[in-house]
Formats: structure tokens, sequence, C-alpha cells
């Protein structure tokens, strides 16, 4: 039998709660929520499982040693006495990246090239080799996070962050990311029961989290590579038997999901993504200006979008464009649930309608919110005398 261990999930600010709910139905053990993290524990199967099943994860970090650094040489001597061989072989290659808290280590690259320093001489000192340095390739990927006086060595299992799902070629000016993407559609509630609608999908993020979220299908079956791939103890067998199993978990979807965009250019790039996503029999994208649409049929729909800002709506009247959003909901989409993120706070005053819930997000460094808008089929009014 395999043995448990701790491990580490990456996760965007705010996510915390849905990352510690996907990791408990993935079946990990002993899930704790940290500030954009969610430790557990679960065996190399289940670091596999991780990795390829978890949707709101950035990267998935394995701990393997734990010290106190008051002062640079603690940093050097504690890595240096780590048994480095049982991980990579002399003639490999290792990237080390770092975060640091600490009054003695302020500058992260640093820290990394202490840290890079320390194991390099340890080959040395054994055989006289040493193993090189590959930031894009390395056979092993180092975490060091510095916090106060606690230093914590980590393998990194995932390589390029997990938000790079693989199905992504052609993409728009600012795409949102796939992770990020993910954490929306679920913290809006959506559970693939009912119609989605991307109104301004742009290259199709959102339209392929949504159908991989509908169909339970695993979101990183496509990366070409984990970083878990190139370790000494890597498992080809059991890797295939925990993606088996993951794939017999995926279930029929009976609805619809849509993407409008309004630019050509981004509706040939969203549907190229979605063929690369295998997702096509599921999506359905339209050239379309969404403030000329109207929703056909009384089914309820769900709605999650991206609407541009910043560079992207260089040319547009801002407050003109938000009021299009309102007017656009409030007339054309009865029983409708429409969900937005923005960055641009003051721009919401322009909608014109009265959001039912706020929450704060991250969207890369811009604090943003998601907001949702419920759209009744007659007045809000007549809908609670029904009831």
């Amino acid at each position: 039998m395999e043995e448990n261990y701790k491990m580490l999930a990456k996760t965007l600010f705010g996510f915390e709660d849905i990352l510690a709910k996907e990791l408990t139905q993935l079946g990990a053990m002993k899930v704790e929520k940290g500030v954009r993290n969610v430790s557990f524990e679960g065996d190399k199967g289940f670091m596999y499982k991780a990795n390829l099943g978890l949707r709101t994860a950035i990267k998935i970090l394995k701990p393997i040693h734990s010290f106190r650094v008051t002062r640079e040489e603690d940093l050097y001597k504690n890595v240096k006495n780590m048994k480095w061989e049982t991980y990579l072989k002399s003639t490999g290659s290792l990237a080390v990246d770092a975060t640091v808290h600490n009054s003695v280590f302020t500058h992260s690259q640093y820290t990394a090239l202490k840290t890079k320093d320390a194991i390099v001489d340890r080959f040395r000192d054994i055989d006289g080799t040493r193993p090189n340095v590959d930031l894009r390739f390395p056979d092993l990927k180092i975490n060091v996070h510095i916090d106060r006086q606690r230093c914590t060595i980590s393998l990194d299992t995932s390589g390029e962050s997990l938000h790079r799902r693989g199905y992504k070629t052609a993409t728009n000016i600012a795409p949102i990311n796939e992770v990020l993407a993910a954490g929306l559609i679920m913290m809006s509630g959506w559970d693939g029961q009912t119609d989605f609608m991307d109104p301004m999908c742009g290259s199709g993020t959102m339209l392929a989290e949504a159908a991989m979220i509908a169909c339970n299908i695993p979101p990183n079956l496509m990366r070409k590579e984990f970083a878990f791939e190139r370790w000494e103890d890597w498992d080809v067998e059991l890797f295939e038997k925990i993606e088996e199993s993951l794939l017999k978990k995926t279930r029929d979807f009976h609805h619809k999901i849509m993407g409008y965009d309004k630019s050509p250019s981004a509706v040939a790039k969203a549907k190229e993504n979605i063929k690369n996503a295998h997702l096509d029999e599921f999506v359905h994208i339209q050239h379309e200006d969404f403030f000329k649409t109207q929703k056909s049929g009384h089914e309820k729909l769900h709605m999650v979008f991206n609407p541009p800002y910043g560079e992207r709506l260089e040319n547009l009247n801002v407050e003109e464009f938000y009021g299009n959003i309102g007017s656009t909901l409030k007339h054309g989409y009865p029983n409708t649930n429409a969900w937005l993120i923005t960055s641009n706070l003051e721009a919401l005053k322009s909608v014109g309608l009265r959001p039912s819930r706020k929450i704060k997000v991250f969207n890369a460094k811009l604090e943003a919110r998601l907001v949702k808008y419920e759209m009744y089929e007659g007045s809000k009014k007549a809908k609670k005398q029904d009831n």
C-alpha cells in the first residue's frame, strides 16, 4: 500500500471553499483551508488524481522538509543536508522557485539561487558531478516557501500552472484564466441542469470550462505533461488507472451551452479551442452582438461572462456599454440568472439593475466583483404573488 502524505493545493483568492469541496469529493483526507491554498493528505495515486481532476487548483505541492531559518546559513545548511539523490540523478536538471515573507530573506530570486547552490554543492561533494538548471523542462521542480522563521521545501508535482489545460491554442487580448473561469462558474452555482450562455465569449474559455463541469470531464486530460512524469518513481500504469477511473465518472448533458461574440476573429478562435478540447458536440458558438439579441424559449438560462475592460474597451463609452448590458438583460432575457465579473467597480453602477449577490474575487492582480442579476419571467412583484 502506498503511504499517505501531506500536500498543498494552491489556488486564487476567494476559491478556497470551492477547492476544499473539490478535494473532499475527490477523496482527499484531512482537508484544511488556508489563504489561497488548501492542504490535504493522499497517496501517490491521489496526487495524480488531484492534478488531473481539480478545476480550481493552480499547483499541487508535495512538502518534503521543513525547518527553522533565522539567518542565511540556515537555509544553505538544511537544504544541503537533504538527500536530494533520492529525487534526482546528478546528470538531471532542476529549477527552483521561492516565495518569501521574512526579514532575512527579502528577495525570492536570491532565495531560489541559494537553494539551488546548496543542492548542486551536495551532488558535487558526493561524486564530482552536478545537475544542470533548466527553467523550462526540469526533471525536478522545487518550491521554497519562507514564512517568518519557517522554511518549507516542496516538490512541485504539477510543473506549469494547472490553468494551462492544453486545449487553448488561440487567444484574444486579455483572455480569462481557465482556473478563474472554472471557479466563477462553480461559484455561480451552475450544475449543468439548465442551458448555459456566455454572451461575450472571447476565445471560449468560459464555454469549455462549463462543458467540462456539465459532463464531469477531468479538466487536465489534455495537458502535455505534469512535473511528476519526470520523477524517479513515476508510475505510468497507476496514472493510466487513475485517468480511467476519472473518465468512468463522466456524465451525460441534456442542455445547451451557447457562446456569442461580435468579433468574427474571436468566434473563430473560440470554435478552434472548443474543437481542440473535443467539446464541440456540447458547445454552440455564434457571431452575434449580445445587445441585439434576446432569449429564445422559456427555459431557465444561466449566464456567466467577463465583459471587456481596459485595453479591450479603448474605443467604447464604458457607461453606455454597461448600461446596454443592463437593458439587454432586462428586456431580452427573462428567467435568467446572469453573473458577470468586472474589475471596473464604477461601471457596475451603470448597469441599472440591483445585483442580488456580489462576491470579491481577483482577476490576475486586479480586484474584481462577481455579481449576480436575477431576471424574472414577469415582474418581481408578480413572481412573489405566484409563490
